[in-house]
């Protein structure tokens, strides 16, 4: 294993943590390019009453203001879980080179499950993956938190 993609991974866990003391879905983000955090979050669609709050569309925002810069042309995302449609097509867009992710999502994941965006050879532009990252302890954080909804 890469030291760059645990060390994003063991960032976005610690973001999930955080998602889930706010009663948000865990999943957390980091942007990373060439060994750097340039951005971390994690889901806040609860909080901003924004369906599009994700953490993978707060950290490529994140990410482009920060760098003054439109594309992500060298930069990796890691993310807690498979990324939805919206996501992975934003990833696409933002020109990302990597894309590491922990847990698989059959249900809406777009890169692999259900369909695969960010790997479509149609598209114009594609990403390099790595699926099952501390495949886990990211799957872990999400059970834990549908059972704890579940007993509510």
């Amino acid at each position: 294993m890469q030291d760059d993609d645990l060390t994003g991974m063991k960032l976005a866990l610690e973001e999930a943590r955080a998602a889930t003391r706010e009663r948000e879905v865990p999943v957390g983000a980091v942007v990373m390019c060439n060994g750097e955090v340039i951005a971390r979050d994690h889901n806040r669609v609860v909080q901003r009453d924004d369906p599009t709050a994700h953490a993978e569309m707060l950290v490529l925002r994140q990410a482009t203001q920060k760098m003054g810069v439109r594309w992500l042309n060298d930069c990796a995302l890691y993310t807690t879980l498979e990324p939805c449609a919206m996501c992975a097509g934003a990833m696409v867009l933002a020109r990302l080179s990597r894309l590491v992710f922990g847990a698989c999502d059959p249900k809406t994941g777009a890169c692999g499950s259900l369909r695969n965006i960010v790997e479509d050879k149609r598209l114009n532009r594609r990403l390099a993956v790595r699926r099952g990252v501390l495949e886990e302890e990211c799957s872990q954080i999400l059970r834990a938190f549908f059972q704890t909804l579940r007993k509510k």
